[in-house]
Protein backbone atom coordinates (compact mmCIF):
# COMPACT_ATOMS: atom_id res chain seq x y z
CA UNK A 1 0.00 0.00 0.00
CA UNK A 2 2.85 2.35 0.88
CA UNK A 3 4.56 1.63 -2.47
CA UNK A 4 1.28 2.36 -4.29
CA UNK A 5 0.98 5.68 -2.45
CA UNK A 6 4.54 6.67 -3.45
CA UNK A 7 3.80 5.68 -7.05
CA UNK A 8 0.62 7.81 -7.17
CA UNK A 9 2.45 10.75 -5.57
CA UNK A 10 5.24 10.45 -8.16
CA UNK A 11 2.75 10.46 -11.04
CA UNK A 12 0.91 13.49 -9.63
CA UNK A 13 4.22 15.30 -9.13
CA UNK A 14 5.15 14.57 -12.70
CA UNK A 15 2.00 16.21 -14.04
CA UNK A 16 2.12 19.14 -11.64
CA UNK A 17 5.71 20.03 -12.56
CA UNK A 18 5.47 22.79 -15.17
CA UNK A 19 8.89 21.95 -16.60
CA UNK A 20 7.68 18.55 -17.76
CA UNK A 21 4.82 19.95 -19.84
CA UNK A 22 6.60 22.87 -21.49
CA UNK A 23 6.52 22.56 -25.25
CA UNK A 24 9.18 24.28 -27.26
CA UNK A 25 11.71 23.97 -30.00
CA UNK A 26 13.63 20.76 -30.48
CA UNK A 27 16.62 20.15 -32.77
CA UNK A 28 15.42 20.27 -36.36
CA UNK A 29 12.60 22.75 -35.66
CA UNK A 30 12.52 26.12 -37.39
CA UNK A 31 12.49 28.97 -34.88
CA UNK A 32 10.46 32.14 -35.32
CA UNK A 33 12.35 35.40 -35.34
CA UNK A 34 11.63 37.88 -32.56
CA UNK A 35 11.93 41.63 -32.10
CA UNK A 36 12.93 42.63 -28.59
CA UNK A 37 14.26 45.73 -26.87
CA UNK A 38 17.85 45.67 -25.67
CA UNK A 39 19.51 47.59 -22.84
CA UNK A 40 20.68 50.22 -25.36
CA UNK A 41 17.03 51.10 -26.08
CA UNK A 42 17.14 49.65 -29.61
CA UNK A 43 15.03 46.81 -30.99
CA UNK A 44 16.82 43.68 -32.25
CA UNK A 45 15.85 40.72 -34.44
CA UNK A 46 17.88 37.90 -35.92
CA UNK A 47 16.93 39.26 -39.36
CA UNK A 48 19.13 42.30 -38.56
CA UNK A 49 22.20 40.09 -39.02
CA UNK A 50 22.16 39.31 -42.74
CA UNK A 51 25.66 37.76 -42.79
CA UNK A 52 25.33 35.64 -39.63
CA UNK A 53 26.29 31.97 -39.87
CA UNK A 54 24.18 31.20 -36.82
CA UNK A 55 22.77 32.45 -33.53
CA UNK A 56 23.48 31.64 -29.90
CA UNK A 57 20.29 32.50 -28.00
CA UNK A 58 20.78 32.38 -24.22
CA UNK A 59 17.92 32.92 -21.78
CA UNK A 60 19.51 34.47 -18.70
CA UNK A 61 18.84 37.16 -16.10
CA UNK A 62 20.28 39.42 -13.40
CA UNK A 63 19.34 37.75 -10.13
CA UNK A 64 19.86 34.01 -10.59
CA UNK A 65 23.06 32.65 -8.97
CA UNK A 66 23.46 30.16 -11.83
CA UNK A 67 23.13 32.92 -14.42
CA UNK A 68 25.70 35.02 -12.55
CA UNK A 69 28.17 32.13 -12.55
CA UNK A 70 27.84 31.92 -16.34
CA UNK A 71 28.04 35.67 -17.10
CA UNK A 72 31.78 35.72 -17.82
CA UNK A 73 31.49 32.56 -19.92
CA UNK A 74 28.63 34.11 -21.92
CA UNK A 75 30.76 37.23 -22.51
CA UNK A 76 33.65 35.02 -23.69
CA UNK A 77 31.35 33.05 -26.02
CA UNK A 78 30.01 36.26 -27.55
CA UNK A 79 33.49 37.65 -28.14
CA UNK A 80 34.96 34.38 -29.44
CA UNK A 81 32.23 33.52 -31.92
CA UNK A 82 31.19 36.95 -33.20
CA UNK A 83 34.26 37.06 -35.46
CA UNK A 84 33.31 33.59 -36.74
CA UNK A 85 29.83 34.75 -37.71
CA UNK A 86 27.81 33.56 -34.72
CA UNK A 87 25.73 36.22 -32.99
CA UNK A 88 24.95 35.86 -29.29
CA UNK A 89 21.62 37.26 -28.13
CA UNK A 90 20.90 37.14 -24.39
CA UNK A 91 17.24 37.31 -23.36
CA UNK A 92 15.86 38.00 -19.89
CA UNK A 93 12.57 36.03 -19.74
CA UNK A 94 11.57 36.89 -16.17
CA UNK A 95 8.57 38.97 -15.09
CA UNK A 96 10.00 41.87 -13.03
CA UNK A 97 6.76 42.14 -11.04
CA UNK A 98 7.64 38.70 -9.64
CA UNK A 99 11.44 39.21 -9.49
CA UNK A 100 12.20 42.97 -9.21
CA UNK A 101 15.95 42.37 -9.68
CA UNK A 102 15.19 41.51 -13.30
CA UNK A 103 13.69 44.88 -14.23
CA UNK A 104 14.71 46.59 -17.46
CA UNK A 105 16.49 49.38 -15.54
CA UNK A 106 18.54 46.85 -13.56
CA UNK A 107 19.30 44.94 -16.78
CA UNK A 108 20.81 48.16 -18.13
CA UNK A 109 22.83 48.61 -14.95
CA UNK A 110 24.09 45.00 -15.01
CA UNK A 111 25.05 45.15 -18.68
CA UNK A 112 27.06 48.32 -18.05
CA UNK A 113 28.79 46.88 -14.97
CA UNK A 114 29.79 43.71 -16.81
CA UNK A 115 30.54 45.38 -20.14
CA UNK A 116 28.20 43.21 -22.21
CA UNK A 117 29.25 43.46 -25.86
CA UNK A 118 26.06 41.78 -27.11
CA UNK A 119 22.35 42.62 -27.05
CA UNK A 120 20.75 41.92 -23.66
CA UNK A 121 17.07 41.72 -24.55
CA UNK A 122 13.95 41.97 -22.42
CA UNK A 123 11.17 39.48 -23.17
CA UNK A 124 8.43 41.97 -22.29
CA UNK A 125 5.12 40.19 -21.82
CA UNK A 126 6.98 36.85 -21.79
CA UNK A 127 6.06 36.02 -25.38
CA UNK A 128 9.36 34.58 -26.66
CA UNK A 129 10.61 32.15 -24.01
CA UNK A 130 7.51 29.85 -24.16
CA UNK A 131 7.97 29.41 -27.92
CA UNK A 132 11.53 28.25 -27.30
CA UNK A 133 10.51 26.09 -24.37
CA UNK A 134 13.14 27.66 -22.12
CA UNK A 135 12.68 26.58 -18.51
CA UNK A 136 15.86 27.80 -16.78
CA UNK A 137 18.29 30.67 -16.58
CA UNK A 138 20.62 30.04 -18.25
CA UNK A 139 19.17 27.95 -21.10
CA UNK A 140 21.01 27.95 -24.44
CA UNK A 141 19.75 27.43 -28.01
CA UNK A 142 21.98 27.21 -31.08
CA UNK A 143 20.38 28.09 -34.42
CA UNK A 144 21.88 27.96 -37.88
CA UNK A 145 21.54 30.86 -40.35
CA UNK A 146 18.15 29.58 -41.53
CA UNK A 147 16.98 29.62 -37.86
CA UNK A 148 16.86 25.83 -37.64
CA UNK A 149 17.49 24.71 -34.06
CA UNK A 150 20.65 22.62 -33.77
CA UNK A 151 21.26 22.41 -30.01
CA UNK A 152 19.24 22.99 -26.83
CA UNK A 153 20.42 22.87 -23.22
CA UNK A 154 23.34 23.69 -20.97
CA UNK A 155 26.38 25.76 -21.95
CA UNK A 156 28.75 23.23 -20.39
CA UNK A 157 28.95 20.56 -17.69
CA UNK A 158 30.19 22.58 -14.69
CA UNK A 159 28.15 25.41 -13.20
CA UNK A 160 30.49 25.97 -10.27
CA UNK A 161 33.91 26.10 -11.89
CA UNK A 162 34.63 27.30 -15.42
CA UNK A 163 38.18 25.99 -15.08
CA UNK A 164 36.96 22.45 -14.37
CA UNK A 165 34.66 22.12 -17.39
CA UNK A 166 35.09 18.80 -19.22
CA UNK A 167 32.28 19.02 -21.77
CA UNK A 168 31.67 22.31 -23.61
CA UNK A 169 28.29 21.34 -25.01
CA UNK A 170 27.51 24.62 -26.75
CA UNK A 171 30.98 25.08 -28.24
CA UNK A 172 31.02 21.46 -29.41
CA UNK A 173 27.66 22.06 -31.09
CA UNK A 174 29.05 25.12 -32.90
CA UNK A 175 32.08 23.08 -34.02
CA UNK A 176 29.72 20.41 -35.41
CA UNK A 177 27.75 23.09 -37.25
CA UNK A 178 31.00 24.45 -38.72
CA UNK A 179 31.78 20.95 -39.99
CA UNK A 180 28.28 20.60 -41.47
CA UNK A 181 27.38 17.89 -38.95
CA UNK A 182 24.57 17.58 -36.43
CA UNK A 183 25.69 18.17 -32.84
CA UNK A 184 25.93 15.17 -30.53
CA UNK A 185 24.48 15.53 -28.01
CA UNK A 186 21.92 17.87 -29.52
CA UNK A 187 19.99 18.16 -26.23
CA UNK A 188 21.28 18.40 -22.66
CA UNK A 189 19.58 19.32 -19.40
CA UNK A 190 19.71 23.02 -18.59
CA UNK A 191 20.72 23.69 -14.97
CA UNK A 192 19.60 26.97 -13.41
CA UNK A 193 16.81 28.94 -11.81
CA UNK A 194 13.22 28.55 -12.94
CA UNK A 195 11.77 31.31 -15.10
CA UNK A 196 9.70 33.70 -13.00
CA UNK A 197 6.07 34.16 -14.06
CA UNK A 198 2.91 35.41 -12.33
Amino acid sequence: MKILGIFIFSILSLFSDKSTVVEGYKPGDKAEDFRLKSVDGKMYSMSDYKDAKGFIVVFTCNHCPFAKKYEDRIIELANKYKSKGYILLAINPNDPSVQPEDSYALMQKRAKEKGFGFPYLFDEGQKVYPKYGATKTPHAFLLDKSLTVKYVGAIDDNVEDAGAVKERYLENAIAALENKKNPSPSVTKAIGCSIKTK
